[in-house]
């Protein structure tokens, strides 16, 4: 058998490793048989050589199996899916597309994970809702899938151990953008869930990890070969990341725009890509003939109240009393009677009349990041109230003055240059031009057949 050292030189020298040499590897961290500087010596140079296919799979496959693999009953065959995102700027799809696809009969166990840097995280969301327990055992996650169909829950200690050590060590040797391992780390938990049908939202643009689509498309393939390397039905959809999904950035504000979208009064471009993704579910798993009949029924379950009723009963199973969930899901709410309001919000006006052209995302993102909605490191508190809210839509025609956007925050005031960076964040054409209408979010479907 070839030492540690060996292998690291033969991934350095730009080698193929063999199936058992990356099963040493794998071994090796989730043992913690291996010393720190030679995990990162490898992940240098695989960042540097890359991996092959063959290479990704197997090592997406020795990731998944390092830990616990979940186990569902027989009736449930063929129909466990999840989604995954490569974060967005008010990316709170999951929030509605889950109960919407157990409201479709499917069975939705998803493993979702905390903000870092800019971008949210859906359980940090779904934490500004007073008692949710993203904390729950597989004997707790069978329960709550079996009654309700959908659970939103962080991963547990024994799932995928060697991706929570990978994943720290990547960070600390600015590695985090190897193709390779980003899959690996993406696919190895979805294939811990052992999910029929995974759906990928892989995000390109100003406010995404790939600038352009060509190259989120290498990470999209990149994920779609492993899943279904792994045996999950593996698609992914390619969407543009410029501005924001949806009108709203920050914890608690999301999760108010994803209980409103779940009342029937969601923004086209969210329910665009709630749609799409659960569209694509249906398909896959045959719970639709075509993705047009897929997308009609996720929307039909969000427009009907049913998505919504499965999302009262998920947050009571994980948590949140019962007089508060149903408070939260009834026609008429105070949510700030339920989540903390922030102290302060400004307004801020539109320096011309015109059109709304452009609204730059991440300038969004980072300031409200700043502010407190967000962490700068693992483990840090985040303020659920902080965030912003957008008081006008692409193509929209508005006059000189007139408040574009809402900024929510707390005892971190923004500072002046904070505050110009959010004035130069939208653009308006002349009051000549002829208003556009929000372009589609969905560029291009990847899939593992023709839908």
């Amino acid at each position: 058998m070839s030492s540690i050292p060996d292998l690291i030189k033969k991934k350095r020298d730009g080698e193929t490793l063999s199936d058992e040499e990356i099963k040493t590897f794998i071994q090796a961290v989730a043992k913690e048989t291996m010393q720190d500087c030679q995990i990162g010596a490898m992940l240098m140079a695989i960042w540097l050589k890359g991996m092959v296919d063959a290479e990704t799979s197997t090592l997406t496959r020795e990731m998944m199996s390092s830990g616990d693999v979940m186990s569902w009953p027989k009736e449930w065959a063929g129909h466990v899916v999840d989604k995954h995102s490569t974060g967005g700027v008010g990316d709170k799809v999951s929030l509605v597309l889950a109960p919407a696809l157990a409201a479709c009969g499917l069975k939705v166990p998803m493993i979702s994970g905390r903000g870092l840097a800019f971008t949210g995280g859906t359980l940090d969301k779904l934490e500004s809702l007073p008692g949710y327990n993203v904390n729950q055992s597989a004997e707790q996650i069978l329960e709550i899938l079996e009654s309700v169909g959908c659970c939103i829950v962080g991963q547990t200690k024994k799932l995928v151990p060697a991706d929570r050590v990978l994943y720290a060590m990547r960070d600390a040797t600015s590695t985090v953008d190897s193709l390779p391992l980003i899959t690996g780390s993406i696919i190895s938990k979805k294939g811990a869930e052992s999910l029929n049908a995974l759906v990928l939202d892989v995000k390109f643009g100003r406010a995404a990890l790939y600038k352009d689509l060509e190259s989120a498309k290498k990470l999209a393939q990149s994920l779609v070969n492993a899943g279904n390397s792994l045996g999950m039905r593996t698609g992914a959809a390619l969407s543009s990341m410029d501005g924001v999904i949806g009108r709203c950035v920050g914890n608690s504000l999301e999760v108010i725009e994803s209980v409103e979208t779940l009342k029937g009064k969601g923004p086209k471009d969210l329910m665009e890509l709630v749609t799409t993704l659960g569209g694509v579910l249906l398909k896959m798993t045959g719970s639709a003939s075509d993705l047009s009949e897929g997308k009609k029924k996720i929307s039909d379950a969000v427009i009907g109240g049913a998505a919504l009723k499965k999302f009262q009963n998920m947050i009571e199973k994980q948590g949140v009393a019962k007089e508060t969930a149903h408070s939260l899901c009834s026609a008429k709410t105070d949510y700030f009677s339920i989540m903390r309001k922030s102290k302060h919000q400004v307004e801020l006006k539109t320096p011309a009349e015109g059109i709304i052209e452009d609204i730059d995302g991440l300038v969004l993102a980072e300031i409200t990041h700043n502010l407190g909605a967000g962490r700068s490191k693992a483990g840090e508190a985040i303020n659920h109230s902080v965030g912003a809210e957008l008081l006008v839509s692409l193509g929209q025609r508005v006059g000189k003055g007139e408040s574009w956007l809402r900024l929510h925050y707390d005892d971190r005031a923004p500072t002046s240059n904070q505050m110009n960076r959010l004035k130069d964040a939208v653009t308006v054409g002349k009051q000549t031009d002829t208003p556009k209408q929000h372009p589609s979010f969905v560029k291009e479907l990847l899939l593992p057949d023709a839908l």
